[in-house]
């Protein structure tokens, strides 16, 4: 996309079916990471705000792949305090699990609620997270897709 100088004056407008080709695959190694800090850094990827052509109605996001999730980390004794909910509606039923549990049993729910909890709650989020790839370990499943590092 090129720019001419009476362009500069015009509002940027890409047109959604141009946004398909765009979209990068980033890779991130979870490793040591701080959850809330790993999740905030997802979200802006699967939004697409480092793009120069974002715009909040739009699904012109990134791909995301996350490996070794089960090896994110969480500070201020959040291991054995931090809880998480499932309620299914009915009177008496409200399941609590604790982070250290969730964390043996389905590592990939943690960074998933995360990010979750992050995007805009409208139609596109459940696009956006669909975008989102989690690997407990490390694939080159993704691979032929030539991800970059979101950590250098």
């Amino acid at each position: 996309m090129e720019f001419t100088k009476k362009d500069l004056n015009k509002t940027l407008w890409v047109k959604p079916a141009d946004m398909d080709g765009q979209r990068i695959w980033w890779k991130v190694d979870a490793t040591g990471k701080t959850l809330g800090r790993l999740a905030t850094d997802i979200a802006k990827k699967l939004l697409g705000k480092n793009k120069p052509h974002y715009c909040d109605f739009w699904d012109c996001g990134d791909y995301v792949v996350v490996e070794n999730i089960q090896l994110v980390s969480v500070t201020g004794g959040k291991e054995l305090k931090k809880m998480y909910y499932d309620y299914s509606g009915y009177k008496g039923n409200l399941k609590t699990t604790s982070y250290e549990n969730i964390l043996k049993k389905d590592p990939e729910r943690i960074l998933k609620e995360a990010v979750r909890g992050m995007l805009a709650k409208n139609k596109l989020r459940d696009k956006r997270m669909k975008r989102l790839k989690l690997v407990v370990g490390t694939t080159t499943q993704y691979d032929n897709f030539k991800p970059l590092n979101l950590y250098k």
